[in-house]
């Protein structure tokens, strides 16, 4: 049977009896359940509107489950329905699923405040939410016989008042740890980063759920909460001295740029509280492994546009945004041009009008003209089509995926799917994504009843917002985006004689720039969206682009041989894997040596893939593949200048980086074998 506690204020202002329910059945689904405690918080006097504070809890649940290991559950929200920053606590029978991988949740605490909460507030929320990863704690408030122990549970995990020129902030949870000591110099140390969307909760689960990872782990776990009660950013000399850093985060991480070049493992905000354990080792793999992803060298280069107040600028989010869009675009084009150029290899540069009726009216035992090679030419050719013709709806539907979550893919693969349809290409797939993506926004924030909330990401947000932007794409903007692409499409068909070499040139500058950032992705994205085997010009582009970017891993690699002395041990190691990474198409793997010194390398690579980028498109040489580097030779034409061209920039890119190394070596570098020590355990 319930056992409601009411009456008079006993414990914290945060919480009181009445806001608590014991061993209480509240109903069958989260729904209910958060309902019920809403209308507890405004019967107290502690929200305006329960109807309000309930849409806005459960709108918090649609980004994400608030369900935990354990069988707990803490909905949050931050609403102005919400009067004064309160907890709302059901110990329930039966248990109700609150989307935890582990089962339904039996304690639910609804974790409250106003839109404009202030800090302190926000520090008491925060707390508690950090207590709930304490085993104690929880099996403490399962054995609470009364409202009265469950709130003197609450208050010791409370931070106490304290004096206003008292230093130590009220932010940890309360069981008393020893004081930090200084690092040692030869310890493992790792850097985190948390943050969800409110800010309340998981943000500050999560880096507790780190930091006792990394101490079952002997490895030092320093964490920055970016959070609603505010955040300390990490020292810079701590993030210098890391071995590797872990994102876990739904949203972006502020002044991303700190970490350049570390390797990162990123994820979720909430796989850091289910998996801390695996998200320490997996960091302590990366920081072993020279060829591990890290964080993008752009950011160095985005540093200037980031606003110094920490909140992230409409055009670093802008960034962000298409970036994703890209990211889940390339393993479309590198699968399918990659199946094409196989394709090409087996079954000849011919293989393009017939592929599809040879696949469709032949078969392993009924080859068609040419034997074999040609039915697997043609398989692999249309196998490869098919994936590519992917590109802009994956492009348009993860840009809207960026902006509105899961509710914007649908609309975005629309509008990707209709940019092809009218012809306006990969400019049109970059217009309707956006478009996809803030209509979707749009229509998941119209009010509506709480019982519809349910139905918002899977069916009304998917349905408005795909007529919204088909309408705007078919009606109004169809035609003007298709006259653009087909504008740039014959300009770049009439370029001639030096015209080729200066786009040769622009196309190696922007591939260089930032390795493998926004501005290297635009070029790539913009050779990739042209790339047509019947149109000479777009395959001069592709070979320019993927030319130019093969330089910088190279050029490293070389100058990282011929003078090892101007290089740190981790330098030299890092040379040794871009041999492999820059053959392979992959730019990025000159970002360890950009991060560390991106005034003399970023421009030395410029200038090497400007001399490749010219070289190419001087000579005409053409790729039919958009991704594989060296791997796809078959692909290239006038394979001989190809390689000049790679070689030229190459050296090119090493002689300028050696030299401006060798004229003012940084402090840091001239005794290479000291300078990452500290890092190595």
């Amino acid at each position: 049977m319930p056992d409601i506690a009411s009456g008079a204020t006993s414990g914290p202002a945060i919480i009181d009896d009445g806001l608590i329910a014991l061993d209480a059945d509240l109903g069958a689904d989260k729904e209910s359940v958060i309902a019920a405690l809403a209308s507890r918080l405004a019967a107290a006097g502690r929200a305006t509107d329960a109807a309000a504070l309930t849409a806005a809890a459960l709108d918090r649940e649609a980004k994400s489950a608030t369900g935990l290991p354990g069988g707990i559950a803490i909905p949050h929200c931050r609403a102005d329905a919400v009067a004064t920053a309160s907890l709302g606590f059901a110990r329930l029978s039966p248990k109700v699923d609150f989307g935890a991988p582990d089962g339904p949740a039996d304690l639910v605490f609804l974790i409250a405040a106003p839109e404009g909460a202030g800090a302190e507030h926000m520090k008491l929320l925060s707390s508690l939410a950090r207590a709930l990863v304490r085993p104690d704690f929880v099996g403490s408030l399962r054995d609470a016989p009364t409202p009265a122990d469950v709130i003197a549970l609450v208050e010791g995990v409370l931070p106490k008042p304290a004096p206003a020129t008292t230093a130590a902030p009220a932010t940890e949870s309360a069981p008393a740890t020893p004081a930090p000591q200084p690092t040692p110099a030869a310890e493992r140390t790792i850097v985190a980063v948390t943050a969800c969307p409110t800010g309340i909760a998981h943000t500050y689960m999560a880096a507790d759920a780190l930091k006792a990872a990394g101490e079952r782990a002997g490895v030092t776990v320093r964490v920055e909460t970016q959070g609603s009660s505010g955040s300390t950013p990490l020292p810079a000399s701590v993030i210098a001295g890391a071995d590797a850093v872990i994102f876990a985060t739904d949203v972006g991480v502020k002044n991303r740029e700190r970490f350049a070049g570390k390797p990162v493992v990123a994820s979720g905000v909430k796989r850091a509280i289910n998996e801390p354990d695996v998200m320490v080792a997996e960091a302590m793999r990366a920081a072993k492994d020279p060829s591990a992803g890290t964080v993008d060298a752009a950011a160095v280069a985005a540093a200037a546009d980031e606003p110094s107040a920490g909140e992230v600028g409409w055009g670093t989010r802008l960034r962000q945004i298409l970036l994703t869009g890209v990211s889940y675009m390339i393993p479309f084009v590198a699968a399918g041009g990659l199946l094409i150029a196989l394709g090409f290899l087996l079954g000849g540069y011919e293989i393009t009008e017939p592929a599809a009726d040879i696949v469709v009216g032949n078969s392993l035992t009924d080859l068609p003209d040419g034997g074999l090679t040609t039915y697997l030419g043609a398989v692999l050719f249309q196998l490869g089509s098919l994936a590519f013709s992917f590109l802009v709806p994956a492009l348009a539907g993860f840009i809207a995926f960026a902006i509105a979550d899961r509710p914007g893919l649908a609309p975005g693969f629309t509008a990707g799917a209709v940019a092809v349809f009218v012809g306006a290409g990969f400019i049109g797939g970059l217009v309707g994504g956006l478009i996809a993506g803030f209509a979707a926004l749009w229509v998941g924030r119209i009010p509506v009843p709480v019982w519809a909330r349910g139905l918002m990401p899977v069916v009304i947000i998917p349905l408005f917002a795909t007529l919204i932007v088909g309408a705007l794409m078919f009606l109004v903007l169809g035609k003007p985006l298709a006259a653009i692409t087909t504008g740039l499409t014959n300009w770049l068909n009439g370029l001639s004689g030096s015209s080729v070499v200066i786009l040769g040139v622009i196309l190696g500058l922007m591939m260089c720039f930032d390795l493998g950032g926004p501005v290297n992705k635009a070029a790539y994205a913009f050779a990739v969206a042209g790339l047509d085997v019947s149109n000479n010009a777009s395959l001069q582009i592709m070979a320019a682009v993927m030319a130019a970017g093969m330089v910088p891993p190279l050029a490293m690699a070389l100058s990282s041989t011929l003078r090892p002395g101007i290089y740190s041990t981790a330098e030299r190691e890092n040379g040794k894997a871009a041999w492999l990474l820059g053959a392979s198409f992959i730019s990025e793997g000159a970002i360890p040596f950009a991060a560390a010194d991106p005034l003399r390398v970023i421009p030395s690579m410029m200038a090497g893939g400007a001399v490749t980028g010219a070289i190419v498109m001087a000579t005409g040489t053409t790729l039919s593949a958009p991704h594989g580097g060296i791997f796809v030779f078959f692909a290239i034409g006038n394979l001989l200048w190809f390689l000049v061209a790679l070689a030229a920039g190459t050296v090119v890119g090493a002689l300028c980086v050696t030299l401006a190394k060798e004229v003012h070596r940084p402090a840091h570098l001239r005794s290479s074998d000291t300078a990452a020590q500290p890092a190595v355990a």
